[in-house]
This record gives structure tokens, sequence and C-alpha cells, in this order.
């Protein structure tokens, strides 16, 4: 029997499209015109904006650009829901986003539905070029599932009742971590980044040659109990646990906690998408910035892992394990008993600057801004979270934020040299 690889290929990634544009309209199910407006932070975007933005992404890379004929849902949306591609234009400011009351959440649900429609229709005929623009789509979309789930949680902090956007998972008993352990390498010539055949961001590659000195990672992530120590300790107050920038970060927002952390009657607390709860001290810490993951790790003799040490032990882990998104509903750092995972639960800091690898080049056009132009002054973290959607994420993955900031699901690794 012949196969026909291009009709299979067609029905794969229609497939995958329905699928990621499903999850990101389920996640979004619950909130208001109101919920979905909202921008508390420049950092983080309207809910309303993330599914426009998305949409948005697939109108003028694939559609506008490989369809004859196709006419824009609005002309005035790229306007509104570019991000940040020079080549398309102008476009509206960032911390202004949340003043886009209109077009209503309604409104862009039925953007949302017509650029489906059109999509779906075209795929077939679509050529090589398209197609892999159609599933950089997705995978841009997944991104924004993550970043959409964070500005929520965020803006959700900054209401006084404290809202819950999920009802709270069913507690499971699990023991606390026994103390790190600690998983050796000799150190040696290890082969990194991205070079296969599968969809990788460019960022991810090219493939290269990395000197690592022999080390040790630790086989999890730092928990709440251990961050509750270093709090007690009086990790926040002692200058000598600080790099420099970190330290006049500290005293100028009067930081004390990791964020969204309370102590209410004697007990710490954290807001999460399921509202207000005491800390679990056996799940991993998150929302913590580079500022203080550096600043614990000095304090209990260690130090963040390299990007490429990282890489080296993860390269043995299921990607596509760990507690991470699979569907809307409860999402949260929680505790485990399934042994080492490096993926899932909360993204760890390295202390990787995010530059690009030997022989990186930007691709050419519009896209080619995808990542390559915010290589300065960000750090790399690796590994997924709760939030990030199941299957999205492998070893080569490089996320990357600013040393500051920390609305999103960010937590702690330690290495130490050998």
């Amino acid at each position: 029997m012949r196969v026909n690889t291009a009709t299979s290929s067609a029905d794969r990634l229609d497939a995958r499209f329905r699928s990621v544009r499903a999850l990101t309209d389920s996640l979004t199910a619950p909130l208001s015109d109101a919920d979905a407006t909202v921008q508390s932070i420049d950092d983080a975007s309207p809910a309303k904006w993330h599914l426009a933005h998305t949409t948005w992404f697939f109108e003028t890379f694939v559609l506008r650009d490989h369809v004859a004929d196709y006419t824009l849902h609005d002309a005035r949306f790229p306007f509104l829901f570019n991000s940040y591609y020079e080549a398309e234009g102008r476009r509206h400011a960032r911390g202004r986003r949340g003043m886009v009351t209109r077009p209503s959440l309604d409104e862009v649900r039925a953007y949302r539905a017509a650029v489906d429609d059109a999509l779906l229709a075209a795929l077939p005929e679509l050529g090589d070029d398209a197609r892999t623009l159609v599933a950089l789509g997705c995978n841009h979309e997944e991104q924004h599932q993550e970043l959409l789930l964070t500005d929520i949680l965020h803006h959700f902090s900054e209401n006084p009742i404290e809202p819950a956007m999920f009802a709270p998972a069913a507690k499971v008993p699990v023991a606390m971590p026994a103390p790190i352990g600690w998983i050796e390498h000799p150190g040696g010539i290890v082969r990194i980044g991205h070079g296969g055949a599968e969809f990788a961001f460019d960022c991810e590659g090219p493939r290269h040659d990395a000197l690592l000195h022999p080390h040790a990672i630790a086989d999890r992530t730092v928990t709440n109990g251990e961050w509750a120590a270093f709090i007690d300790d009086g990790g926040y107050r002692q200058s000598r646990l600080w790099l420099a920038d970190g330290w006049t970060w500290v005293q100028a927002n009067a930081i004390d906690a990791p964020l969204y952390w309370e102590r209410r009657d004697g007990v710490w607390t954290r807001f999460g998408l399921d509202g207000r709860r005491a800390i679990d001290p056996a799940a991993p810490v998150t929302h913590v910035s580079l500022f203080e993951a550096d600043a614990y790790a000095a304090w209990a003799g260690a130090r963040l892992p390299t990007e490429f040490e990282w890489e080296a032990a993860a390269a043995a882990y299921d990607p596509a394990g760990g507690n991470q998104l699979d569907r809307a509903g409860p999402v949260e750092p929680r505790p485990s008993n399934d042994g080492p995972a490096f993926f899932g639960d909360v993204w760890q800091w390295t202390g990787s600057a995010y530059r690009p690898y030997p022989g990186f080049r930007a691709i050419e056009g519009a896209v080619g801004e995808y990542n390559g132009k915010f290589m300065s002054g960000q750090f790399v973290l690796r590994g997924g979270s709760c939030a990030t959607p199941r299957g999205h994420s492998r070893a080569t993955y490089r996320n990357f934020f600013y040393p500051h900031q920390r609305w999103q699901f960010t937590g702690v690794r330690l290495a130490k040299d050998l």
C-alpha cells in the first residue's frame, strides 16, 4: 500500500492546529470580558490580546502571505495585535494593551473562529514553507498559553478579593522529599543544541560542542520549605549573598519573599490560580527571580547550573514527563515521589546569558525577529513548568527572561563544582 505522505502530513498538522487552538479556548473559557481585558503590568498582556495576537500570527504569516485573494478579517487588527515585529509596521504600545476594551471578547473569539476556518480550508493546498509557518504558529501559541495563565495569575493577584480561576486540585499525600542528591558529571566535550529534523526554535541551534568542567547538578529543584528556611535565616537581608544589581533590586522594591507569598497568622501562604493557600513545603518554590535564585544558591553553598550542564543532564529524561499542562484545570507546581525530574513544575534558572550559539543566523523575513533580537541582557531558563503544554518542551529548549522578572513559574535547581 502506498501512503500519500503529503496528505498524511497535512492531516497531522490539521489535528495539531485544532488541538492547540482548542486548548487555548478552554483555558480562557472561565473568563469574563473584564477578566480578559485587564493588564496589570507591562510585562503581562490581557488574555484577550493573547487570543487575538496568536490569531494575527496565523492570519498574517500564513493566510495573508500564502493564500491568494485572502482578505483580512479586520484591517484594524494588525495595528492592535502585532507584538514586536518591526517589519510589520506600527503597532499599539505594549503597556497600553489593557486599554483596548473594544473589540470585545466575543468579537475576538469570532476573529479566532474565522481565521481557523480559513486556515483549515487552505491547509491541504499549502506549500512546505507555509506549513512550516503553521507549525511555528502552533508552537508560538503554546508559548502564549503559558503566558496567558501567568498573566491572569498576576492580575488576579492585584484584585483585593484574590479570586481563583480554577478549583483546587485534590491533595494527594506526598512525603517530604529527601535531601538533595547530586548527579555527577566528569566533564569533557558534549554536544549541545538541536540538530534533528523535528521542530525546534531557531535559538536552539546550531548543534555544537561545549566544554564542561567536572560538576554535579541537583536531582531535584528547591522546595518551598527550603526557601522558607532561607528567609528565616535572613537570606533577604544579607548583602553578601547577592549580586550587586540583585541587592539594589531587593532594596528598591522591598523584596523579602517570592512573588505572591504572604505570612498570615504566622504561616507562609501563596496566591495561585486556585486562590490563596498555605504553602506546601514539599512543592517546588516558584515565582523567584534570577537574583533570588543566585542568592539562594550562594546561601546553600552551591551555584546555578550553566545551561549546558543542565542540558547534558536532562538529555537522559523524558521531556514529556513531569507536571505539565494537559488541559484547563488546576495549574500549580506540586510535590512528587517520582524521583528525579528535569521537566515540568517550574522553569529552572541557569547562570547562562541568553546569547546566540556559534553559527546562529536569524531566518529571513519578519519571523526572523522571533528570538534573535532578544539576545541581550537576559538569562536562560530550562525545563518547562506546570503551565507549559505537555510535548512543547525538549532538552534543547531555551526560555529567557530578564534577571528581575518572576511572574512566570520560575524556580531553582542547584549545581556545584567537583
